[in-house]
């Protein structure tokens, strides 16, 4: 048994990080788990001159392909799409692009609005000073004044001009009078914090920023959080979180990285394990008190899974667009399809994120919506038409939430200490796949209005889950949701979830900066209830 903490978090990626920070500095005790390690910025891909092959290996974002000692293995069997995440000091905004276009108003009403799904138990407006706090302390890219959104707080940096890629994509835009906007990016273009560079365009921060300039956790909240005295404790595997006989959550059992089980005690426990890894959690927590797994007298722990299906599409110009060059996924994004339109046959809607093209040898193998091109002779030359002449566009569908897209313990597979590993059940929907292909439409006709010869498309991208939602989901009715408008347990007093797993519905945008405005927002409140919670 360890020193009794006032605040245990799980997870020192995008949520448990904000929430560690934001405890310590009210002069909690607070104590990090995380089951990776801190990872070197000078190790980072970018560093090798084979970079492009450690993004499919060892620094690939799929734990079942990368298979190193601190990751878990997701049977996948019983799903369409691979979800990505990544076990480390911050998580996996390593591997985010950055990219952070808030939810609407709307997409906190679609039960009201769209007669599908359920209202979350809170609004915009309750959210919009979190989403300022938040974009504030973190470095934020961005301009004003997108008519498709609430006006907002200025952003902390401008982004860059719009250059050969871009100017391409308007073309297309301003032909078929289309909204477009400059991307929110979570990247700086000065220096802003301790150490941290302004971005040099260098292009691939999908496999970590070694300048610091995206604003991922393990250069903005963690350092703070342990600046204000939180201690982080790292390659601790948690097993299983333990109660007392009251029925609180006492902390945690965890692995050491010498493999010793270790029981972190804790006052209030926090759960920021993404939307695979707090439900599995919670279901390897059985005790007879909680049988079916700890907070799960609902049965919605680990139900209602949401996913953003992603096509790809791609077109190809004769002329020279440098596409592969600058910030991945943070360039340009048209809401024009965001809302539900009875004409399309399907509810709610999709954004089109106007992203770079592949690098090198992506373009040389084909990868995405590519066509592969020819080995031997004649490769140089198809090489140089298509690397750096196209574009391409994510077509990301909202999800609506289903019962039966679920995750559930395998019976199969287990982690190297033993513990039972996460099964993903999930099948996409019929309105999914409509606006998926709703999406494709449009999208290839904004390439053809921006001038590509040649379109080509993934009608679903295996390799596309990024985003890991609903599995806990928050509400009134404890009947039919695992925590409260607060990411309060209904069932266990003093445990929080921050996570995606507690979002209601999933919007068709990126969730990374709603997942750290609601970490803010019960952060701010576990703070002035703490003695009320903790008992």
């Amino acid at each position: 048994m360890t020193d009794l903490a006032d605040v245990l978090v799980i997870g020192a990626g995008a949520s448990g990080a904000v929430v560690a920070w934001a405890l310590a500095r009210a002069g909690r005790k607070v104590v990090i788990l995380e089951q990776g390690d801190w990872i070197d910025p000078s190790t980072y891909p970018q560093h090798r001159a084979d970079w492009e092959r450690f993004r499919q290996t060892t620094f690939n974002r799929d734990p079942n392909v990368r298979k190193l000692p601190e990751d878990y293995p997701v049977d996948v069997t019983d799903s369409p799409i691979d979800p990505l995440m990544f076990n480390a000091v911050g998580g996996s905004t390593i591997h985010w692009t950055g990219h952070i276009p808030r939810f609407r108003p709307s997409d906190f009403r679609v039960k009201t609005l769209d007669g599908v799904a359920d209202d979350w138990p809170l609004d915009y407006w309750e959210l919009e000073p979190y989403y300022d706090a938040n974009d504030a302390y973190i470095g934020v890219t961005g301009l004003n004044g997108d008519p498709s959104n609430p006006p907002r707080t200025p952003r902390t940096f401008v982004p860059p001009a719009l250059d050969a890629t871009g100017e391409a994509y308007v073309r297309g835009l301003e032909k078929l009078g289309w909204h477009w906007w400059p991307s929110d990016a979570a990247l700086i273009t000065r220096p802003h914090g301790t150490g941290r560079l302004g971005c040099n365009g260098c292009g691939p921060c999908d496999i970590g920023c070694p300048i610091g300039a995206m604003s991922s956790a393990h250069v903005t909240y963690v350092p703070d959080a342990i600046r204000h005295g939180a201690t982080l404790i790292t390659r601790a595997r948690v097993r299983e979180l333990v109660l007392d006989d009251r029925g609180l959550v006492a902390g945690a059992a965890y692995y050491d990285r010498d493999g010793h089980l270790q029981v972190q005690r804790a006052r209030v426990t926090v759960l920021g394990a993404n939307g695979i890894g707090t439900p599995r959690l919670l279901l390897n927590s059985k005790s007879a008190r909680f049988p079916s797994g700890l907070a799960n007298s609902s049965d919605q722990v680990g139900r209602n899974f949401m996913f953003h299906p992603v096509a790809v599409v791609r077109g190809v110009f004769e002329e020279h667009l440098n596409s592969h060059q600058g910030p991945v996924g943070a360039l340009i994004n048209s809401q024009e399809f965001y809302e539900t339109d009875p004409a399309r046959g399907a509810l709610r809607g999709y954004q089109l994120q106007l992203v770079r093209d592949s690098q090198p040898v992506g373009a040389a193998l084909g990868r995405g919506p590519g066509r592969r091109l020819p080995w031997g002779k004649g490769h140089h030359e198809a090489h140089r038409k298509e690397f750096s002449h196209g574009l391409t566009i994510v077509v990301m569908a909202e999800d609506l939430p289903e019962s039966h897209n679920r995750v559930t313990l395998s019976t199969t597979n287990t982690d190297a200490h033993g513990i039972p590993a996460a099964k993903l059940t999930y099948t996409l929907s019929q309105n999914s796949r409509a606006l998926l292909d709703h999406g494709i439409a449009r999208a290839t006709e904004l390439l053809e209005a921006s001038g590509a010869h040649t379109v080509t498309h993934d009608r679903l991208t295996r390799v596309a889950g990024w985003h890991l939602m609903g599995t806990t989901r928050m509400g009134t009715d404890p009947s039919n949701s695992v925590v409260d408008r607060w990411g309060r347990a209904h069932d266990v007093g003093n445990l929080f979830i921050v996570d995606g797993s507690i979002f209601v519905t999933s919007a068709p945008v990126n969730p990374t900066t709603t997942i750290q405005a609601l970490a803010r927002r019960t952060a701010d409140w576990l703070v002035d209830h703490f003695e009320e919670v903790a008992g």
